[in-house]
């Protein structure tokens, strides 16, 4: 727009203020363009912070017990996923290379803290390892770890994943916005095609591109909500398409056991896990929309699971394989062997919780440090979510 433009555009506008002052009125705001994203909330969401305690609630206690049907009565990954991918797009009102920035550096702190503990004991076990241990000081890549370790280092997929949509979020927001539904039906495109046409190759690039296309509608579904997309679809339609995106995904997982391990897990069966979780996280953002739903926003034990989401994460499977030579112990004390079961895995999931709250206390102070807060025992009403 040339300099006459401007001075034409600057000129009407004065003369509509003069006539609507001449008026007595105001003069009505312009209308926002489609690429106007809504103003962010005021304070937190206590829903959302509810899904997220839940959510991680659910990740502990599959650990756990193993239940394979665990992920369809609450899909975590995906919950988490569209509830960071809200987040994100309210950031990203900001300049991205800040928003970035900022993710990065509340992500990385937490992470090396756990490392430094799982590296040294890895090394203290014999593990050698190769040039592939920088993935632990930044995880693009999956980092490598000894067998002896897998059941605590197998869990760094979701960081992974996580720090690749961060990096990914500023392109991918403004080709959401070129058309948005549009956009968010052929984001699940690419996990069909890794499924049925192309096979990814091994290792750490097959696997970054598998749970990139598993997860890429869900983080997707947090730009709709955001963007007030989600919310202007009409009820039928969702209902339709996300029954329809639970049924495909609930097929797959039951007539394609064989081709998993003889499981219909969800973790196991990538496209399953995206249509399952496609359609089950879009009733819970969309009923949001509809009804209005609320969180508590006032409970204490919500505050904390958002404030330490990153620690209870990274140091549950700790806590859970720590809890299995505690209780050993505890059969070497006749009253225990007694009067407490030993034998039950609710016992160990309970013990696991005790040893978790014990790694909030001692780590999660450095969630704090890397949110740049005054480092705390416990977090009180001002709490960060994992990755605002």
């Amino acid at each position: 727009m040339g300099a006459h433009s401007k001075g034409a555009a600057r000129d009407t506008r004065a003369a509509r203020d003069t006539r609507a002052a001449r008026a007595g009125r105001p003069e009505p705001a312009a209308p926002a363009g489609p690429a106007a994203a809504p103003s962010p909330p005021a304070g937190r969401d206590g829903y959302f912070d509810l899904l997220r305690a839940v959510a991680l609630v659910r990740v502990v206690t599959y650990h756990t017990f193993g239940w394979a049907w665990a992920g369809m009565v609450f899909p975590s990954m995906g919950v988490m996923f569209g509830l960071a991918g809200t987040l994100m797009a309210r950031s990203l009102r900001r300049p991205a290379l800040t928003v970035i920035r900022g993710r990065v550096r509340r992500l990385l702190p937490p992470f090396w803290f756990w490392g430094l503990f799982v590296v040294t004991a890895m090394l203290v076990h014999g593990w050698m390892p190769g040039w592939q241990i920088v993935y632990w000081i930044v995880p693009l890549g999956d980092p490598p770890g000894s067998a002896w370790a897998e059941q605590a280092w197998e869990i760094v997929w979701y960081l992974r994943t996580y720090l690749w949509f961060v990096l990914l979020s500023p392109l991918l927001l403004r080709v959401f916005r070129l058309s948005p539904v549009v956009v968010l039906v052929l984001s699940l495109v690419p996990v069909v095609v890794l499924t049925y046409v192309w096979q990814p190759p091994e290792g750490r690039l097959g696997s970054a591109l598998t749970d990139l296309a598993t997860f890429l509608f869900c983080w997707l579904l947090g730009f709709a909500h955001h963007e007030g997309v989600l919310g202007r679809l009409r009820p039928l339609a969702v209902a339709v398409a996300s029954l329809a995106a639970l049924a495909y995904g609930g097929w797959y997982a039951l007539a394609h056991q064989s081709a998993y391990g003889g499981t219909y897990d969800l973790d196991d069966n990538p496209l399953a896990q995206a249509f399952w979780s496609a359609g089950f996280v879009t009733l819970l953002m969309y009923a949001k929309e509809y009804a209005g739903l609320v969180g508590p926003s006032r409970s204490r034990l919500v505050t904390v699971f958002n404030a330490r989401a990153v620690t209870i994460y990274l140091w549950h499977e700790l806590a859970l394989i720590l809890a299995v030579p505690l209780i050993d112990r505890f059969w070497e004390v006749p009253a225990f062997e007694k009067y407490l079961p030993l034998e039950s895995q609710w016992f160990m999931f309970g013990v696991g919780w005790i040893l978790i709250g014990g790694f909030v206390l001692a780590c999660g102070w450095v969630e704090d440090v890397a949110a740049r807060r005054k480092p705390t025992l416990l977090p009180g009403g001002r709490a960060a979510r994992m990755g605002a």
